[in-house]
């Protein structure tokens, strides 16, 4: 599972580096030392898994699961334990406090090998990991933080997005959170096979589908499993009719 560890203290990362060298399924692949250089290197080397510091200097460690577009899988290090209930709130794979137990490590890192898929060939063409940096697919999971409440949230638990200003509010569960993200520069980034622009004001994902109705001028009315209804435009009627395959 390829790995990046991220944490200021250079002693931190080496030890945790050495500990997990007893675990051939682990490959650290890269050490980041503050959340804008985790950003960069998480962009650059996609790893599947993070041990992530949560106090360093400048952002923290949610400031930097606030900024990624697909999170991997996330687990917490850290010497302040306050910061506990907090972490699992956001529903962090798992919570390592300073300094490391090895007992403790084997066993998160047993779990979290067990929940590893298996790494699908990658055409090796420019274009192909253009696409597969750009798309986040049902499978992915986000971040999102409003005010002191924090989520991991897998994108086929999300029924919409919708816009509000300078902010996309996000629906799962009985949870609509904020994020500072337009939705047209969210629409870029999600797969259309899944998720469908059904207006300047909402991004619908289709498989939370349940009911479609002729609405005024050409639109539809589409109501999503839990009860909210989104208005289709007639300018997206015919291209939501044929993805539904109407």
């Amino acid at each position: 599972m390829k790995t990046l560890i991220i944490d200021d203290e250079r002693l931190a990362r080496k030890e945790l580096s050495s500990l997990l060298a007893d675990h051939p399924g682990i490959d650290i692949i890269g050490e980041a030392v503050n959340a804008d250089d985790a950003k960069e290197k998480i962009v650059e080397l996609q790893p599947e898994l993070i041990f992530l510091d949560i106090q360093m200097p400048g952002k923290t460690g949610f400031d930097l699961l606030e900024e990624l577009e697909n999170v991997p899988k996330v687990i917490f290090v850290t010497a302040y334990d306050e910061y506990a209930l907090k972490a699992f709130e956001v529903n962090a794979f798992d919570y390592l406090l300073k300094p490391v137990r090895t007992d403790r490590l084997n066993e998160t890192v047993e779990k979290v090998l067990q929940t590893a898929e298996p790494r699908k060939a990658v055409e090796d063409t420019s274009a192909s990991v253009a696409v597969k940096s750009r798309v986040l697919s049902i499978e992915d999971q986000v971040f999102v933080k409003d005010g002191d409440r924090c989520w991991f949230v897998r994108l086929e638990n999300v029924r919409m997005f919708e816009s509000d200003g300078n902010y996309v509010k996000v629906f799962f569960e009985k949870n609509r959170p904020m994020i500072h993200r337009s939705l047209n520069a969210l629409d870029e980034r999600l797969d259309d096979k899944h998720f469908f622009r059904a207006s300047r004001k909402h991004i619908i994902n289709l498989s939370w589908v349940e009911k479609i109705e002729p609405w005024f001028n050409g639109g539809l009315l589409v109501e999503l499993r839990g009860g909210d209804k989104i208005e289709v435009s007639r300018r997206q009627a015919a291209k939501f009719k044929e993805m539904m395959s109407l």
